[in-house]
């Protein structure tokens, strides 16, 4: 079984991405492992601190290793947006594969001092672990929201990336590059699309020299996503699109069974709903041709 990072290194080689998708119960993780079987491509799992802390730290990271070993497959779990240093170390210590230590919201120069900290305690506890770190203004939540955040002060430059991959060791980087996370009204309706600025992509990945993450990924433009993997970007985290999905899949279920009290009679509605979202981008993340030549 490869490992995370050398999947990294393999995707960056053939440029391609690692999907990441967010759950927080069963249905999604059926879902995102569902699609990601039926393609035969990895896959990360994430949750945030709120998405643990409803699941389970450990418990999650027993089932997704159980997974991986029943069916030898390449699928990894990610403890997202970690906001100290204390809940770093709980996930590392229930088995997660990486961690995304976010300190964007300090001072560059204290976020840089306490992610390098940070990525020195969890090595300690697993030097295999895939720490990133994260820079820039991206918004928080996961969410459907009104109107879009000012992001434009917040966007990383490459100077930015290399001082902060150098001085902080980190294995993977998460800058903003005009991602935003949760989506509008109007991507959920489908009539506005997130766009990225892919110079800027360019230009941080020739600087940093690292692995890149697209965070807030649920509503991008497909053409600027295909360009963002090419410009370097090496995993995409979608979550709303999912959460969208979901809500939208439970009501096509209860409604389907207006009388039904069983919850795996109405559940699949959402898992089905959840898996094309997931499918969809897992195609794109691995390039579509990849798919229509069916290698």
């Amino acid at each position: 079984m490869h490992s995370l990072r050398d999947l990294l290194q393999e995707a960056q080689q053939s440029g391609k991405a690692i999907g990441h998708f967010n759950i927080s119960d069963l249905v999604l993780l059926k879902a995102v492992f569902g699609a990601a079987r039926e393609l035969n491509v990895p896959v990360l799992v994430g949750l945030s601190e709120g998405e643990r802390e409803f699941v389970g730290a450990r418990p999650i990271a027993a089932f997704l290793r159980s997974l991986r070993e029943e069916f030898d497959y390449p699928i990894f779990l990610n403890a997202d947006h970690t906001h100290s240093l204390a809940k770093a170390l709980e996930a590392a210590k229930a088995g997660f594969d990486s961690i995304v230590f976010d300190m964007s919201a300090l001072p560059f120069d204290q976020n840089v001092q306490q992610t390098k900290q940070a990525v020195e305690a969890l090595k300690a506890i697993n030097p295999a672990m895939v720490v990133e770190g994260e820079i820039g203004d991206i918004g928080s939540g996961s969410e459907i929201h009104d109107q879009a955040p000012d992001l434009s002060k917040g966007l990383s430059t490459p100077e930015q990336a290399q001082q902060f991959v150098e001085s902080t060791g980190v294995d993977v980087l998460a800058p903003a590059v005009g991602n935003m996370h949760g989506m509008l009204r109007s991507m959920v309706r489908g009539e506005t699309k997130k766009r990225l600025d892919i110079e800027r992509i360019a230009g941080i990945k020739q600087a940093a020299r690292t692995f890149l993450t697209l965070h807030g990924g649920s509503g991008t433009d497909d053409e600027d996503l295909r360009k963002a993997i090419a410009a370097g970007i090496n995993i995409v985290h979608i979550n709303t699109e999912l959460r969208v999905a979901w809500r939208h899949g439970l009501e096509q279920g209860l409604a389907k069974h207006p009388d039904e009290v069983v919850p795996y009679k109405i559940l699949p509605s959402a898992v089905d709903a959840v898996k094309q979202v997931v499918s969809s981008r897992l195609r794109l993340c691995n390039g579509e041709r990849h798919f229509a030549q069916g290698v």
